[in-house]
């Protein structure tokens, strides 16, 4: 196989040297600003208000990096691949600006949504350009490098985050994102070519389901800024009406956002989309860790930004440890996932509202309990998404490959959106002292479980398939 023939070496070396820190840098600058917001998030809200608008900054972001990465092919073929990532990286860089000068948490959400869009064309270049600059036989090697990114993120984000709000300078761990924007433009100027020399097809866009999608995302988190249920089911129910509309226009639309099966129940693509989407939503309740820890156990922004980061860390160990498996293995891989995770979800339910001091005895479990949600999404995850790829039909590959970012980012923000829902339903605004966020953590862990249980049910229709 050509894949085979080739090296570490030649990806790192020589010309392409300089195009593999390009196209990596992009992942690494998404990831990071990913870990570095979520860590300085609590310390956030104590300066500018906004508690009951903490599910927001995750939301936005995503949400905004879905529209991003769906017009990245329009961008690309219209201005090339020098100029299309001086143009994201721009974008990204004014949202960072905002948010490190916000005096008010709205102020701060306009940041982040312009930092997602920019964001999210970088997300969706760097694995478009890979095919653009490399030899064929160099793609997997590279995919891996641009992959492995988001490991470093999980070091480097909590990193800086927690030291800026350790120092009460929260809005210098946005700055810092600036001058390394500067740098990331100028190498990718050097690094890729002003345009491909073969032209980009031109393509068109599925905007109506990307505007349906977005909407009922957004419609979630409206309901979570009241904490009166009502409001939150409304919110629930606008959601569930415009993803009933979705899933209509999709059937017989000639600009695809999905394979054609994806919404038929009875197909594999349906329990492996919706396998994926569960699992996802399943880990999306670490967006409040941080804010649980230096609360309810006493963590240092530091401490508590490396402690969330080990469900990425879970993640990435299982993912390494179960995507040479061959056989049964991917199936038995794809079943036990879910089980690890309701296994985690479940010690963070008891453990998580239980205060302390930062005992050892207390924070062992939680941290176990991060770890293995994160290990039961990477332990089947290769395979799920090599599955998908396998079952589209020929004419389908092309849009299920696409699909997979796309329906990932959905998951994370619909996730966000409802963890925002539950705790501010739960009291997590409750100012009379830490009951209320004890309560918050209890039932968003809780509920939460609800996810890889359906999940699992799916996996089970998924690998008989």
């Amino acid at each position: 196989m050509q894949a085979q023939d080739s090296s570490w070496g030649e990806l790192l070396l020589g010309k392409n040297a300089t195009r593999s820190i390009a196209l990596s840098g992009g992942i690494a600058l998404y990831a990071t600003n990913t870990y570095i917001a979520t860590t300085i998030l609590p310390s956030v809200v104590a300066e500018i208000g906004g508690l009951e608008l903490y599910a927001w900054s995750t939301t936005l972001y995503v949400v905004a990096s879905i529209l991003g990465s769906a017009l990245t092919s329009k961008l690309l073929q219209h201005t090339g691949p020098r100029l299309a990532y001086t143009i994201a990286t721009l974008i990204f860089m004014v949202g960072v600006l905002i948010c490190a000068l916000a005096p008010s948490m709205p102020i701060m959400l306009a940041g982040r949504l312009i930092q997602g869009l920019g964001g999210g064309v970088l997300l969706a270049l760097c694995y478009s350009m890979i095919q653009l600059v490399f030899e064929e036989r160099l793609w997997p090697r590279a995919m891996a490098l641009v992959s492995g990114m988001w490991g470093v993120a999980t070091l480097v984000g909590p990193a800086v985050g927690g030291v800026f709000a350790q120092m009460d300078a929260w809005r210098m761990a946005f700055g810092v994102m600036v001058p390394v924007s500067l740098a990331y433009i100028a190498l990718t100027h050097r690094a890729l070519p002003p345009r491909d020399s073969e032209a980009v097809a031109s393509t068109r866009l599925p905007v109506v389901q990307l505007v349906l999608l977005a909407a009922a995302v957004l419609a979630v988190c409206a309901g979570s800024v009241s904490s009166l249920p009502s409001w939150n089911v409304l919110g629930i129910g606008v959601c569930a009406v415009l993803v009933f509309m979705l899933i209509r226009y999709e059937s017989s639309a000639s600009v695809r956002l999905l394979p054609k099966d994806a919404f038929r129940f009875s197909t594999p693509l349906c329990a492996l989309y919706a396998t994926t989407c569960l699992l996802v939503i399943g880990m999306s309740s670490e967006i409040f860790m941080p804010y649980f820890l230096q609360h309810l156990h006493g963590q240092s922004p530091l401490a508590a930004g490396y402690m969330t980061a080990l469900m990425a860390a879970g993640w990435t160990v299982s993912e390494i440890l179960s995507s040479g498996w061959t056989g049964r293995g991917p199936q038995r891989a794809i079943l036990a996932g879910p089980l690890f995770i309701v296994i985690g979800l479940v010690m963070l339910a008891i453990t998580t509202p239980m205060a302390g001091l930062g005992e050892w005895m207390q924070l062992a479990p939680i941290c176990l309990g991060l770890f293995l949600v994160g290990f039961g999404i990477g332990l089947g995850w290769p395979h799920l998404l090599t599955r998908i790829l396998q079952v589209a039909s020929e004419r389908d590959k092309d849009t299920a490959a696409a699909s997979i970012t796309t329906l990932q980012l959905f998951a994370m923000a619909m996730g966000a959106a409802l963890a925002g829902v539950i705790s501010n339903v739960a009291g997590i605004n409750d100012a009379t002292g830490n009951t209320g966020i004890a309560n918050a953590a209890l039932w968003l862990f809780g509920l939460f479980t609800v996810a890889p249980v359906l999940a699992l049910v799916m996996a089970r229709r998924a690998v008989r398939s």
